[in-house]
Protein backbone atom coordinates (compact mmCIF):
# COMPACT_ATOMS: atom_id res chain seq x y z
CA UNK A 1 0.00 0.00 0.00
CA UNK A 2 1.38 3.41 -1.00
CA UNK A 3 1.90 5.76 1.96
CA UNK A 4 0.08 9.08 1.78
CA UNK A 5 2.25 11.96 0.61
CA UNK A 6 0.27 14.33 2.83
CA UNK A 7 -0.41 13.38 6.45
CA UNK A 8 -3.15 15.26 8.31
CA UNK A 9 -3.15 14.84 12.09
CA UNK A 10 -5.52 16.17 14.73
CA UNK A 11 -4.13 17.06 18.13
CA UNK A 12 -6.90 18.68 20.13
CA UNK A 13 -7.56 22.05 18.47
CA UNK A 14 -4.31 21.87 16.49
CA UNK A 15 -4.13 20.42 13.00
CA UNK A 16 -0.79 19.32 11.53
CA UNK A 17 -0.04 18.75 7.86
CA UNK A 18 3.18 16.87 7.16
CA UNK A 19 4.60 16.82 3.64
CA UNK A 20 5.56 13.18 3.42
CA UNK A 21 7.97 12.28 0.62
CA UNK A 22 11.16 12.37 2.71
CA UNK A 23 13.19 10.33 0.22
CA UNK A 24 12.48 13.04 -2.38
CA UNK A 25 12.94 15.98 0.02
CA UNK A 26 9.13 16.29 0.06
CA UNK A 27 9.11 17.61 -3.51
CA UNK A 28 5.64 18.10 -4.95
CA UNK A 29 3.90 15.82 -7.40
CA UNK A 30 0.47 16.38 -8.88
CA UNK A 31 -1.00 13.70 -6.62
CA UNK A 32 0.66 15.28 -3.57
CA UNK A 33 -0.72 18.73 -4.43
CA UNK A 34 -4.18 17.24 -4.85
CA UNK A 35 -3.85 15.63 -1.41
CA UNK A 36 -2.74 18.99 0.01
CA UNK A 37 -5.81 20.67 -1.48
CA UNK A 38 -8.00 18.00 0.12
CA UNK A 39 -6.33 18.43 3.52
CA UNK A 40 -6.69 22.21 3.46
CA UNK A 41 -10.34 21.90 2.41
CA UNK A 42 -10.92 19.49 5.29
CA UNK A 43 -9.40 21.96 7.74
CA UNK A 44 -11.39 24.88 6.32
CA UNK A 45 -14.58 22.94 7.17
CA UNK A 46 -13.37 21.85 10.62
CA UNK A 47 -15.12 23.93 13.27
CA UNK A 48 -12.91 22.53 16.03
CA UNK A 49 -9.61 23.54 14.40
CA UNK A 50 -7.95 26.58 15.96
CA UNK A 51 -4.40 26.38 14.57
CA UNK A 52 -2.56 24.65 11.72
CA UNK A 53 1.10 23.60 11.57
CA UNK A 54 2.66 22.68 8.22
CA UNK A 55 6.00 20.86 8.23
CA UNK A 56 8.04 18.32 6.30
CA UNK A 57 9.06 14.75 7.05
CA UNK A 58 12.73 13.88 7.27
CA UNK A 59 15.47 16.41 6.63
CA UNK A 60 13.63 18.83 4.31
CA UNK A 61 10.60 21.05 4.42
CA UNK A 62 9.93 20.93 0.68
CA UNK A 63 12.23 21.04 -2.34
CA UNK A 64 9.56 22.38 -4.69
CA UNK A 65 8.24 20.65 -7.78
CA UNK A 66 9.50 17.14 -8.53
CA UNK A 67 11.04 17.73 -11.94
CA UNK A 68 11.23 13.98 -12.54
CA UNK A 69 7.46 13.56 -12.47
CA UNK A 70 6.34 12.29 -15.86
CA UNK A 71 4.49 14.90 -17.88
CA UNK A 72 4.41 17.60 -15.22
CA UNK A 73 7.07 19.81 -16.84
CA UNK A 74 7.21 18.52 -20.39
CA UNK A 75 6.08 21.80 -22.00
CA UNK A 76 4.60 25.21 -21.28
CA UNK A 77 1.02 23.99 -21.35
CA UNK A 78 1.74 21.25 -18.82
CA UNK A 79 3.57 23.61 -16.45
CA UNK A 80 0.81 26.21 -16.66
CA UNK A 81 -1.82 23.56 -15.98
CA UNK A 82 -0.02 22.36 -12.85
CA UNK A 83 0.28 25.93 -11.55
CA UNK A 84 -3.31 26.92 -12.32
CA UNK A 85 -5.04 23.70 -11.29
CA UNK A 86 -2.97 22.61 -8.31
CA UNK A 87 -0.56 25.21 -6.87
CA UNK A 88 -2.87 28.21 -7.12
CA UNK A 89 -5.86 26.51 -5.44
CA UNK A 90 -3.63 25.30 -2.59
CA UNK A 91 -2.29 28.80 -1.92
CA UNK A 92 -5.79 30.29 -2.11
CA UNK A 93 -7.08 27.71 0.36
CA UNK A 94 -4.16 28.31 2.69
CA UNK A 95 -4.62 32.08 2.69
CA UNK A 96 -8.38 31.82 3.19
CA UNK A 97 -8.14 29.75 6.37
CA UNK A 98 -9.73 31.47 9.35
CA UNK A 99 -7.19 30.08 11.80
CA UNK A 100 -3.49 30.94 12.32
CA UNK A 101 -1.12 28.90 10.15
CA UNK A 102 2.45 28.14 11.25
CA UNK A 103 5.10 26.86 8.85
CA UNK A 104 7.59 24.71 10.77
CA UNK A 105 10.54 24.74 8.38
CA UNK A 106 12.75 21.86 9.46
CA UNK A 107 15.13 21.90 6.48
CA UNK A 108 15.57 23.17 2.95
CA UNK A 109 12.60 25.08 1.51
CA UNK A 110 13.17 25.55 -2.20
CA UNK A 111 11.12 26.82 -5.12
CA UNK A 112 7.43 26.30 -4.50
CA UNK A 113 8.34 24.88 -1.09
CA UNK A 114 9.79 28.25 -0.08
CA UNK A 115 6.72 29.98 -1.50
CA UNK A 116 4.42 27.69 0.50
CA UNK A 117 6.31 28.47 3.69
CA UNK A 118 6.13 32.26 3.36
CA UNK A 119 2.45 32.06 2.40
CA UNK A 120 1.78 30.91 5.97
CA UNK A 121 0.96 33.41 8.72
CA UNK A 122 4.09 32.67 10.77
CA UNK A 123 7.29 30.85 9.86
CA UNK A 124 9.63 29.33 12.43
CA UNK A 125 12.72 27.65 11.00
CA UNK A 126 15.45 25.51 12.43
CA UNK A 127 18.78 27.32 12.18
CA UNK A 128 20.06 24.65 9.80
CA UNK A 129 17.17 25.32 7.39
CA UNK A 130 17.48 27.53 4.34
CA UNK A 131 15.29 29.17 1.73
CA UNK A 132 16.01 29.37 -1.98
CA UNK A 133 13.99 30.64 -4.90
CA UNK A 134 15.51 28.19 -7.37
CA UNK A 135 13.32 28.97 -10.38
CA UNK A 136 15.88 30.96 -12.37
CA UNK A 137 18.21 27.95 -12.35
CA UNK A 138 15.81 26.13 -14.66
CA UNK A 139 14.52 29.12 -16.61
CA UNK A 140 11.26 29.64 -14.73
CA UNK A 141 9.70 32.38 -12.59
CA UNK A 142 8.63 32.21 -8.92
CA UNK A 143 5.19 30.70 -8.47
CA UNK A 144 2.90 29.49 -5.66
CA UNK A 145 2.65 33.12 -4.57
CA UNK A 146 6.39 33.67 -4.25
CA UNK A 147 6.39 36.77 -6.46
CA UNK A 148 3.56 38.20 -4.33
CA UNK A 149 4.80 37.48 -0.82
CA UNK A 150 8.55 38.09 -1.19
CA UNK A 151 8.49 41.81 -2.06
CA UNK A 152 5.84 42.43 0.60
CA UNK A 153 7.98 40.76 3.24
CA UNK A 154 11.50 41.91 2.36
CA UNK A 155 11.15 44.63 -0.28
CA UNK A 156 11.70 44.58 -4.02
CA UNK A 157 15.51 44.77 -3.96
CA UNK A 158 15.99 41.64 -1.87
CA UNK A 159 13.09 39.87 -3.57
CA UNK A 160 14.66 40.46 -6.98
CA UNK A 161 18.05 39.38 -5.70
CA UNK A 162 16.64 36.09 -4.40
CA UNK A 163 14.59 35.49 -7.54
CA UNK A 164 17.33 36.29 -10.04
CA UNK A 165 20.39 34.85 -8.32
CA UNK A 166 18.72 31.83 -6.69
CA UNK A 167 21.11 32.06 -3.75
CA UNK A 168 20.11 30.22 -0.56
CA UNK A 169 19.31 32.29 2.51
CA UNK A 170 19.98 30.68 5.87
CA UNK A 171 17.29 30.78 8.54
CA UNK A 172 19.04 33.40 10.71
CA UNK A 173 19.39 35.79 7.76
CA UNK A 174 15.79 35.10 6.71
CA UNK A 175 14.67 36.14 10.20
CA UNK A 176 16.86 39.26 10.16
CA UNK A 177 15.40 40.29 6.81
CA UNK A 178 11.81 39.69 7.92
CA UNK A 179 11.22 36.84 5.49
CA UNK A 180 10.28 34.63 8.45
CA UNK A 181 9.24 35.16 12.06
CA UNK A 182 12.04 33.36 13.89
CA UNK A 183 15.03 31.00 13.59
CA UNK A 184 15.69 28.67 16.51
CA UNK A 185 18.50 26.22 17.31
CA UNK A 186 17.86 22.79 15.85
CA UNK A 187 17.81 21.20 19.31
CA UNK A 188 15.04 23.60 20.40
CA UNK A 189 13.03 23.37 17.19
CA UNK A 190 10.52 20.61 18.13
CA UNK A 191 9.67 22.21 21.48
CA UNK A 192 9.45 25.69 19.93
CA UNK A 193 6.97 24.44 17.33
CA UNK A 194 4.88 22.60 19.91
CA UNK A 195 4.79 25.63 22.20
CA UNK A 196 3.84 28.00 19.38
CA UNK A 197 1.15 25.64 18.15
CA UNK A 198 -0.44 25.58 21.60
CA UNK A 199 -0.13 29.33 21.91
CA UNK A 200 -1.83 29.92 18.55
CA UNK A 201 -4.61 27.47 19.37
CA UNK A 202 -5.40 29.40 22.55
CA UNK A 203 -5.86 32.75 20.80
CA UNK A 204 -9.32 34.32 20.24
CA UNK A 205 -9.87 32.55 16.92
CA UNK A 206 -12.55 34.86 15.53
CA UNK A 207 -10.38 37.92 16.21
CA UNK A 208 -7.45 36.16 14.53
CA UNK A 209 -9.51 35.66 11.39
CA UNK A 210 -10.58 39.31 11.39
CA UNK A 211 -6.99 40.44 11.98
CA UNK A 212 -5.82 38.38 8.99
CA UNK A 213 -8.58 39.95 6.90
CA UNK A 214 -7.50 43.45 7.90
CA UNK A 215 -3.81 42.90 7.21
CA UNK A 216 -4.46 41.17 3.89
CA UNK A 217 -6.59 44.10 2.73
CA UNK A 218 -4.12 46.80 3.76
CA UNK A 219 -1.87 46.37 0.73
CA UNK A 220 -4.48 47.64 -1.72
CA UNK A 221 -6.44 50.02 0.51
CA UNK A 222 -6.09 53.73 1.01
CA UNK A 223 -5.80 54.93 4.60
CA UNK A 224 -9.46 55.93 4.61
CA UNK A 225 -10.53 52.53 3.31
CA UNK A 226 -8.42 50.78 5.90
CA UNK A 227 -9.76 52.91 8.75
CA UNK A 228 -13.30 52.09 7.66
CA UNK A 229 -12.48 48.38 7.49
CA UNK A 230 -10.89 48.47 10.94
CA UNK A 231 -14.04 50.00 12.40
CA UNK A 232 -16.21 47.37 10.72
CA UNK A 233 -14.07 44.46 11.83
CA UNK A 234 -13.65 45.82 15.35
CA UNK A 235 -17.42 45.91 15.66
CA UNK A 236 -17.58 42.27 14.61
CA UNK A 237 -14.84 41.29 17.07
CA UNK A 238 -16.63 43.05 19.91
CA UNK A 239 -19.66 40.79 19.37
CA UNK A 240 -17.69 37.63 20.21
CA UNK A 241 -17.70 35.71 23.47
CA UNK A 242 -13.91 35.91 23.50
CA UNK A 243 -14.06 39.71 23.65
CA UNK A 244 -16.26 39.53 26.74
CA UNK A 245 -13.87 37.00 28.27
CA UNK A 246 -10.87 39.17 27.42
CA UNK A 247 -12.37 42.21 29.10
CA UNK A 248 -13.39 40.27 32.21
CA UNK A 249 -9.93 38.70 32.42
CA UNK A 250 -8.27 42.11 32.12
CA UNK A 251 -10.48 43.60 34.83
CA UNK A 252 -9.97 40.55 37.02
CA UNK A 253 -6.20 40.61 36.49
CA UNK A 254 -6.12 37.02 35.27
CA UNK A 255 -5.19 35.24 32.04
CA UNK A 256 -8.07 34.95 29.55
CA UNK A 257 -9.50 31.56 28.60
CA UNK A 258 -10.63 31.98 25.03
CA UNK A 259 -12.96 29.44 23.46
CA UNK A 260 -12.54 30.50 19.85
CA UNK A 261 -15.87 32.21 19.23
Amino acid sequence: MTEASIILERQGAIRRITLNRPDKLNSFTRAMLSELDDALTDISNDDEARALIITGAGRAFCAGQDLREAGAVEDGAAVRAVVERLYNPAIRLLRSLQIPVLAAVNGIAAGAGASLAIACDLVIAAESASFVQAFSKIGLVPDAGGSYFMPRLIGSARALGLALLAEPVDAKTAAQWGLIWKAVPDADFPDSIAEMGERLAQLPTAAVALTKQALNASGHHSLEQQLALEAELQGQAAETEDFQEGVQAFLGKRSPRFIGR
